[in-house]
């Protein structure tokens, strides 16, 4: 900082402290006051970045966030009081604090208002003897204002206004304590406890149940991308996943032998669909009483470690299913259970015998373990690595990661964790458990990037190399519907990482409704698979999974027949589009960029789009539509939860669906954004943006648009995602507009790219001289490509085929 200004911003903090009847104190990083009976506390992390903390005068408030990896900067202030309002600016917000009242008021260095703070409250609460409070803070949003964000929620909605959400974790909504309005700032309530979000007439809210203070943090961005990033910048940023997990992934609940799952891979290899990841479900160690015991004591699971050699020599890689509890006869059980590391809370499964419903006469004794303890994660991984890892097993399959918690008694939240009460870091409990295992795994090697799969997530949970899917959720046209808006919401706290299981979990309604108890034969199920497997394709995780069906693609018919060709067809999509989707990736890890894109996040001044719950972008160039609706079939109405969905007792509907061809064609209503044009991605048809359409759709297509000024990259056609090099791209521009892309490459599965080893290579669109010029190389990494060749297409069908060794090329398709 300018040693000037510095003596000036100090003469400024003296004035007025020393002037004012309202006393308040410069700190390194903003301003602390009292107001009211209330101390509060402005830190400044970045000019755009504020720390809000609020408590009763005469209490302390030592707090070390969970979620938020960022610090308070000194940042360059300037202050101003006028009567009972004091103005602390940055270059970016101007915030104004009532010195009467002890709100806030935000504006953005326009002077244009964002937001209004509409009252805190503080209740006293004993908790676990520990004198503390229930807090809240409360918010006055524009009548007409968009927001966006909270998590994975199935309410089906885009925009939260005018909602109430209960936030703890459970199996199918996943909390974060964050909401982004569409006037481009966020809100992180940085509170771990059981929180209620309202928004109504009266206001908006965060309400949570322990809290030794108000803590939230105001990130004002201007646009939806840089409130992530801002987010981000305080929560931890996005590493890289291996290629291979932008692949397709085949599991089930679940493959019961060696010999299946590795039966799976042969299968898929021997009929030439693309695969890249297999899932082991739970029970691989035995019976409940040793409950994720993290070893294969199965005896169906013979040699484990040829097991995985098998899918290794197959060209595919293995994620095996782990949990956050243990059964009574493990060896982690006992371990923790010497420390007092488990919890006593009822959790899943709760009979040691494998029936349902759960015969409780014979109790699991499995428990929770707690998380929170450094030492227990440590000692979970101890374990997790000697019986898994040490076989060379590629992913994690995080189950019950939120964690399971089924009594939901009062007394359950006053247990003690290593932090304190559950009740006051519940909803952390994810974020913990992903971290233990993020962080030893990277420990041990930085050969293997980490992924792992998990039912649940917090803020900051994106450090963690972890994708969230959405919890054991229907296997219906409404829940199908719900996982759009229930992705990009999530993406918009900043979690890129999202996926659900395709066709639903809970499935069983469609073998009990079809005339012989198959449900992949059920036109009403396979409509439905298909139709939830293309909305897949354009999310960063493309896993098919469930219970009572099974879902491998063999099992849907043969080649020829029209459910079979849907689904192949859509699986080699994703694969031609991975340079595509690994570039995209680049553009997360290292601009905080996202992979869906809700509609708001391009076109805000579109307000069609603020609410449009059914279609998105996935990376920066395709429209996606999903078909969310059944076509060819009824649309059975499923309603389940985790009890009903397992009870395998009910009744069989008389009432079995007609048969289906599925040929034919049928139209679906689809929205393009104003302010550029769009070309059908199957026809290449241009069309103008900022109107409704009719797309013609058959079982195998669902309406796909790219943006004018685009450039896509394609792949070879591959059984797995590294077979073939990309040495012959084809590079696909979209013209009516100038366009970017960077094309990225490393070694594709280990961290190498964090010492710099990777490259980019830039490629660049001018839409009026339609020349399109391919940069010069930048950087190298081991096994790089030198030469190769682009094959440039147009949509009138023009092309040119460039040869490129690293220089630049300027290529005319006049």
């Amino acid at each position: 900082m300018n040693k000037m200004f510095v003596l000036f911003l100090g003469i400024i903090w003296s004035t007025f402290t020393d002037c004012s009847a309202q006393e308040w104190q410069k700190t390194d990083w903003g301003i602390t006051t009292t107001v009211a009976g209330n101390v509060i506390d402005v830190q400044f992390y970045t000019p755009s970045i504020v720390r809000i903390v609020k408590y009763p005068e005469g209490k302390r408030f030592d707090k070390n966030s969970l979620s938020v990896v960022g610090s308070p900067v000194k940042a360059s202030l300037s202050a101003k009081e006028t009567g009972k309002r004091l103005s602390v600016k940055s270059d970016k917000i101007n915030l104004v604090l009532d010195l009467e009242s002890g709100n806030i008021t935000y504006r953005d260095n326009k002077d244009q208002l964002l937001l209004t703070e509409a009252g805190s409250g503080f209740v006293p609460f004993d908790d676990i003897g520990n004198a503390t409070y229930k807090v809240k803070q409360s918010f006055t949003l524009d009548k007409e204002e968009a927001i966006y964000g909270l998590g994975i929620l199935q309410n089906g909605k885009m925009s939260q206004r005018n909602q109430e959400v209960m936030m703890i974790q459970n199996n199918t909504w996943d909390f974060v304590t964050f909401f982004q309005s569409v006037k481009g700032y966020g809100i992180y309530w940085d509170n771990y406890s059981p929180t209620k979000f309202t928004d109504n007439a009266g206001g908006t809210s965060f309400e949570s149940e322990v809290g030794d203070g108000v803590d939230y943090y105001f990130i004002y961005g201007g646009n939806a991308d840089r409130v992530v990033a801002g987010m981000r910048s305080l929560t931890g940023q996005v590493p890289m996943f291996p290629l291979w997990t932008y692949g397709f992934w085949q599991s089930k609940e679940r493959y019961k032998t060696q010999n299946e799952i590795v039966g799976v891979v042969k299968k898929y290899r021997e009929l030439g669909v693309p695969l890249d990841g297999i899932i082991q479900d739970w029970q691989y160690w035995g019976n409940n009483y040793q409950w994720n015991a993290m070893d294969f004591i199965s005896p169906d699971y013979p040699d484990a470690k040829k097991m995985v050699k098998d899918i290794h020599d197959l060209n595919a890689h293995l994620s095996v299913s782990i949990w956050s509890s243990f059964g009574p006869m493990t060896k982690p059980y006992r371990e923790m259970d010497k420390k007092g590391m488990l919890f006593n809370f009822k959790t899943w499964p709760e009979s040691g015998r494998e029936i349902w419903p759960p015969d409780t006469s014979y109790p699991s004794g499995v428990r929770v373990y707690d998380a929170y303890n450094p030492e227990a994660r440590d000692i979970y991984w101890k374990y997790l690595n000697k019986g898994v890892f040490s076989l060379g097993v590629d992913a994690w399959w995080m189950d019950s990661s939120e964690p399971d918690h089924l009594s939901q008694k009062p007394g359950d939240m006053n247990t003690k964790t290593y932090l304190g009460s559950f009740r006051k870091v519940r909803n952390a409990y994810p974020l913990m458990a992903v971290g233990g295992v993020y962080d030893n795994q990277r420990k041990v090697t930085s050969d293997k990037r980490v992924f792992i799969l998990t039912r649940s997530a917090f803020a900051g949970q994106q450090r963690y190399g972890a994708s969230v899917w959405s919890g054991d959720v229907n296997s219906s046209w409404e829940s199908l519907r719900n996982q759009v808006p229930a992705g990009l919401n999530f993406t918009l706290t900043g979690n890129p990482n999202f996926n659900s299981d395709i066709g639903g979990f809970f499935a069983g309604t469609y073998n009990r409704s079809w005339n012989d108890g198959s449900g992949s034969k059920n036109p009403q199920f396979q409509e439905l698979y298909v139709r939830w497997l293309q909305y897949a394709a354009f999310t960063p995780m493309m896993r098919s999974h469930g219970t009572d069906v099974p879902r491998e693609i063999y099992n849907f018919g043969k080649k020829g027949e029209a459910v079979y060709d849907a689904i192949e067809s859509f699986v080699k999509l994703r694969y031609s589009l991975l340079p595509y989707i690994y570039s995209t990736s680049w553009d997360v890890t290292n601009n905080q960029s996202s992979f869906m894109r809700a509609l708001v996040m391009d076109f805000s001044a579109d307000k069609r789009v603020w609410n449009i719950n059914n279609q998105y972008l996935f990376g920066k160039s395709i429209l996606v539509a999903p078909v969310l609706h059944a076509q060819y079939t009824p649309e059975k109405a499923v309603r389940s939860n985790e009890q009903t969905g397992w009870d395998q007792a009910e009744a069989q509907s008389k009432d079995g669906p007609r048969a289906s061809s599925f040929t034919g064609t049928h139209r679906v209503k689809v929205y393009l954004p104003q302010g550029t044009h769009w070309y059908d991605y199957w026809t290449n048809e241009k069309q103008t943006g900022g109107k409704d359409i009719e797309k013609e759709i058959t079982l195998a297509t669902i309406p796909l648009y790219v943006k004018a000024g685009s450039i896509l990259p394609a792949g070879p056609d591959v059984q797995f995602a590294e077979e073939k090099k990309w040495d012959h791209l084809t590079i696909r521009i979209y013209p009516g507009a100038d366009g970017v892309f960077t094309l990225y490459e490393d070694e594709f599965d280990n961290y190498n790219y964090e010492k710099g080893m990777y490259s980019e290579i830039g490629f660049k669109w001018n839409d009026g001289s339609r020349t399109l010029v391919i940069d010069t190389r930048k950087g190298n990494f081991n096994g790089m490509l030198l030469n190769r060749n682009f094959n440039i297409v147009l949509p009138d069908g023009k092309q040119k085929t460039v040869t490129y060794s690293g220089k630049k090329v300027s290529v005319s398709l006049k």
